[in-house]
């Protein structure tokens, strides 16, 4: 049987090998890298018989990959009502009139995006509205961050939250001056209202999932680091997996937050061809968004409010022993700079105790940061997974919620890095838009698509385009032990690439922003081939 090798020619290859930073063209056989160089040492690699792709005017980089997203969450995003750029309440409520069949779980009507802070007046919505235009629907939206819920009274009545209920611990039941549930939950809060919706189908569960898969692909990921999977959606991808038909690759973190981390501590590591789970998520506090993120101080535009933590110190620090313990790498989401604090506290006393420091643990946002646990954090040569649309989106409001004094530790990658840490970056999608250009765009600029601020928003913490180019390449494949395949061209690794209508390294910032994903490819395998 005869083994096809493929050449691949492109204006340029970026390889991030520093022995060999740029070439011309690439050849695969057998799912690797057989040859990167010149033109003519690639075909004399290659054979006669190869097939070769011309990529023309194109820009070829190492695979891309998402170090903190959602893949259930993109999925259900896509096919649910979306409430992204809602511009206010009767907005949502027009777009909720025209839900799709899909929007529905059981009898549930879904929906997923809103921020009030985009409103006027930019303060929480309230039931009443949806109780007009739904009295006997049960209707649930998940906020942009995913850390609040706007709900209607149909749904509490079903989650038996009423005026006598008390704020669970680590979350927040708003409620008005007559102390009557507004319908928005915070946090820990929602749990009440998730437990009483029915699961979603199989059926329903590999829609989202497939849907996911095909949007990362179109946009440029060879990868994901999915940060928190549930059992169904990893046994749904394990089975595609083991048949050979998962297109990308995904680092699953076990979700250890409920109840389904007893199954993940008793199974342990799990490595297959394209799905590795050696990793569990657990989440130290909320988002700034929802002013659920645990701040040291009180919030800026909140007085006597310093957010939540979502377990107790405690519980965290033996949930993330138990499972360094199993040989876990632990990842833990921390916004404030208080949840931040503990975080670091968390992994480098559990490293200590467990002699597992080479198990890489992350810290999962890493957003607001005192100096001093900047320098802890680096120093201990913790992963620092950030997300550079987050600070892009978050700058309007950002100063609102904390203050000047307290930004100056706040999306520090630039500190971060000097510090020490190893940065992995991410889109936290569904949360952002999961187009990874959009997230290198960010990451060299801090500005908007527009450019605004002019000259970046605390530009002392951006990268260059190499460096941000090493944060969707390098960086995951160190947080996720892969380094020795993935993360650079060289023959011998793993063939995912990218083929990109824009050179992100040589190229001007602003062309990413209108720059488009021409090939993906895994393994050596094309899973999106861009139109002509």
């Amino acid at each position: 049987m005869t083994v096809e090798t493929t050449v691949y020619k492109a204006a340029r290859v970026w390889t991030l090998d520093p022995e060999r930073p740029l070439a011309q063209a690439l050849a695969v056989r057998e799912a690797r890298l057989l040859a990167v160089g010149t033109l003519d040492e690639v075909r004399a690699a290659a054979g006669p018989d190869a097939r070769e792709v011309d990529l023309g005017a194109a820009t070829v980089v190492p695979g891309l990959v998402d170090a903190h997203a959602h893949l259930h969450g993109l999925g259900k995003s896509l096919t649910t009502v979306r409430l992204e750029q809602s511009a206010s309440v009767e907005e949502v409520l027009q777009r909720l009139a025209q839900a799709p069949a899909s929007s529905f779980q059981g009898d549930w009507l879904l929906g997923k995006g809103w921020d009030q802070t985009g409103w006027p007046g930019g303060e929480f919505p309230g039931r009443a509205e949806l109780d007009q235009r739904f009295p006997w629907t049960p209707v649930l939206l998940t906020r942009v961050d995913h850390h609040a819920a706007w709900v209607n009274g149909e749904a509490l009545r079903r989650a038996g939250i009423s005026r006598s209920t008390p704020d669970p611990e680590g979350g927040r039941i708003l409620k008005d001056a007559r102390g009557e549930p507004t319908g928005v939950l915070v946090d820990n809060a929602m749990d009440a209202v998730t437990a009483a919706m029915p699961a979603p189908t199989r059926e329903q569960l590999e829609t989202r999932l497939r849907a996911a898969l095909e949007r990362c692909a179109r946009v440029g990921l060879t990868g994901v680091h999915d940060a928190g999977m549930d059992l169904d959606a990893f046994r749904a991808l394990q089975a595609w997996d083991l048949e050979g038909t998962l297109p990308l690759r995904v680092y699953a973190m076990a979700a250890g937050q409920g109840e389904e981390r007893h199954g993940y501590l008793e199974q342990g590591p799990w490595h297959g061809r394209h799905l590795s789970m050696r990793a569990v998520k657990f989440l130290a506090d909320g988002a700034l968004g929802s002013r659920g993120a645990a701040l040291h101080d009180d919030y800026s535009d909140e007085p006597g409010q310093r957010g939540l933590l979502l377990l107790s110190p405690e519980e965290l620090e033996a949930r993330a022993q138990a499972f360094m313990g199993r040989g876990f790498q632990v990842c833990i989401h921390a916004i404030g700079d208080r949840a931040n604090t503990l975080v670091v506290d968390v992994l480098l006393r559990g490293a200590e105790r467990t002699g597992t420091q080479a198990l890489r643990h992350r810290v999962e946002h890493a957003q607001i940061l005192r100096p001093e646990d900047i320098q802890r954090l680096g120093a201990a040569g913790l992963v620092a997974s950030v997300q550079p649309t987050h600070a892009t989106s978050d700058m309007r409001w950002a100063r609102t919620r904390l203050g000047s004094e307290r930004l100056k530790g706040a999306y520090a990658w630039r500190s971060l890095k000097d510090a020490g840490a190893h940065l992995a970056l991410g889109s936290d999608f569904p949360i952002e838009n999961p187009d990874v250009l959009a997230g290198l765009y960010a990451a060299r600029t801090r500005q908007d698509a527009k450019g605004w601020p002019e000259g970046g928003w605390y530009p002392e913490e951006r990268l260059s385009a190499t460096e941000s180019l090493e944060g969707f390449t390098v960086g995951p494949a160190w947080a996720s032990f892969e380094e020795v395949r993935r993360g650079r061209l060289k023959p011998g690794m793993d063939a995912d690439f990218v083929a990109l209508s824009e050179d992100p390294v040589e190229g001007p910032a602003a062309a990413l922003v209108e720059a488009r994903v021409l090939a993906t490819v895994v393994a050596g395998a094309e899973v999106f081939r861009a139109e002509d």
